[in-house]
């Protein structure tokens, strides 16, 4: 058992190479809009007209997926609505009127091949019609702080009124990415759907999924209006960034400028190990004796830090152990921050086995403790005060009578006794009596 925990900091302010800093420059894009963000702390790493208001095309559906994902249950069954495309261009599932489809499938239909009808099918799944869908998507754009977007359309097709920026495609998406099954589609590149009237198999558009092992994500958009667009996101050693690219002539120039985004970004980091495995990081006191038992890290935590940015390592562990122990009984945790924010964890655990105390380390202990000693001796007084008053109770001789006390300096009267009081008494009678006769015989 552990008692009073206690929590102990170290706080290590780590530097990357100068001469690495020194080199890395942003790229040079052909892109009309972009950005690189660190979605941990919302950090800008480059940007050109990141607030710039432009079509979006398909990576509306980022927003589309979002209202899915918060009002809709992965594994409910939505019946397809009649669908007629606008453009000649817009992919489809083939989705039959009526044809119900689960919510999952529908959403690697709308994340993977970009395809209307599933955009539609989810729109009246949640609001029970495209409009109101649209103006849900607007009021929670509003909620979410996304200043400079705003929609017309659940798909992304070209509308004065369906634009966003660079950086609100950025922020929207590093929400998406915290849902687990949003992360899991668009890391995607091919997916079968079971439900619905037959399988389908679907594949991914973002063709960056298969050029570089680290990409996992995000969402592309083309149209004639918005070009070639498309929101990427990479991770390396625990960090991931995110990019926007809007504007582009092609999908070659879309995906080079996404690459050349990310790889400069992650350029910027370098790894650092502040806590390695079997680190001594705690030393609890053993009860009742006067040993220690070293706590130590389960495993490493390396982080991706840039330039000046402070990791910190924060150590839970009790200050006393009770109790027997054995070898890798986990008893603390240490974790590890970056900028304050939570970046790594690891237990701590026992480094090697401890028995519980012994009888006789507890009376050696209080023998030693000068307060319990006190305390005893207080006690043993108190007994023999006890003892003294119970033997006065059984005939012992009363103590002699106290002097009395002085009172406005002058003695005070003694206490007479109840013989002492009876003579007085009957002197007192006698006198009197004597004085009635007299006065008789007078």
């Amino acid at each position: 058992m552990a008692r009073a925990c206690a929590a102990i900091l170290v706080a290590i302010a780590l530097v990357a190479p100068a001469a690495r800093a020194a080199t890395a420059k942003p790229p040079s894009l052909d892109a009309k809009a972009w950005i690189l963000i660190d979605p941990r702390d919302g950090s800008v790493l480059a940007s050109k007209a990141p607030n710039k208001k432009l079509p979006i095309a398909s990576t509306t559906k980022l927003m589309t997926a979002y209202l899915a994902l918060h009002e809709l249950r992965p594994n409910q069954m939505l019946t397809a609505p009649a669908y007629h495309p606008q453009a000649s261009a817009e992919v489809e599932l083939g989705l039959r009127p009526g044809e119900k489809m689960r919510v999952r499938d529908l959403l690697y239909g709308l994340l993977l091949p970009s395809a209307s009808d599933a955009a539609e099918t989810l729109a009246v799944g949640v609001a029970g019609s495209a409009p109101a869908f649209v103006n849900q998507m607007n009021q929670t754009a509003q909620k979410l702080g996304l200043t400079h977007t705003h929609y017309a359309n659940p798909i992304g097709l070209d509308d004065p009124q369906n634009y966003s920026s660079a950086a609100d495609l950025t922020k929207l998406a590093s929400i998406d990415l915290k849902n687990k099954l949003f992360a899991r589609i668009v890391n995607t590149p091919a997916a079968t759907l079971s439900s619905g009237d037959h399988p389908r198999t679907v594949t991914s558009r973002n063709t960056l999924l298969g050029a570089a092992p680290w990409i996992n994500g995000v969402k592309t958009g083309h149209t004639l209006d918005a070009g070639y667009v498309l929101v990427g996101s990479g991770t390396q050693n625990s960090t991931t960034l995110i990019s926007a690219v809007l504007g582009t002539t092609s999908e070659a120039s879309r995906d080079g400028d996404t690459l050349k985004l990310l790889t400069y970004g992650f350029s910027l980091y370098h790894p650092v190990t502040p806590v390695h495995t079997g680190q001594q990081l705690a030393d609890p006191k053993l009860d009742y004796r006067s040993g220690h038992l070293g706590l130590v890290a389960q495993r490493p935590l390396a982080v991706n830090v840039r330039r000046g940015q402070a990791v910190t390592t924060h150590v839970t562990a009790p200050s006393q152990i009770s109790g027997a122990h054995q070898q890798g009984d986990v008893l603390g945790r240490v974790t590890v921050t970056v900028d304050g924010r939570r970046a790594a964890s690891s237990p701590l655990v026992a480094s090697h086995d401890v028995s519980a105390a012994t009888t006789l380390d507890k009376i050696t202990s209080t023998a030693e403790n000068p307060f319990l000693l006190v305390g005893v001796g207080a006690i043993v007084i108190l007994l023999g005060v006890v003892l003294m008053v119970r033997r006065r109770g059984h005939g012992d001789p009363a103590p002699p009578v106290a002097p009395q006390v002085k009172r406005n300096g002058r003695q005070a009267p003694r206490q007479r006794t109840p013989e002492e009081r009876r003579r007085m008494h009957e002197e007192r009678m006698r006198r009197r009596r004597e004085r009635m006769k007299r006065e008789g015989t007078g």
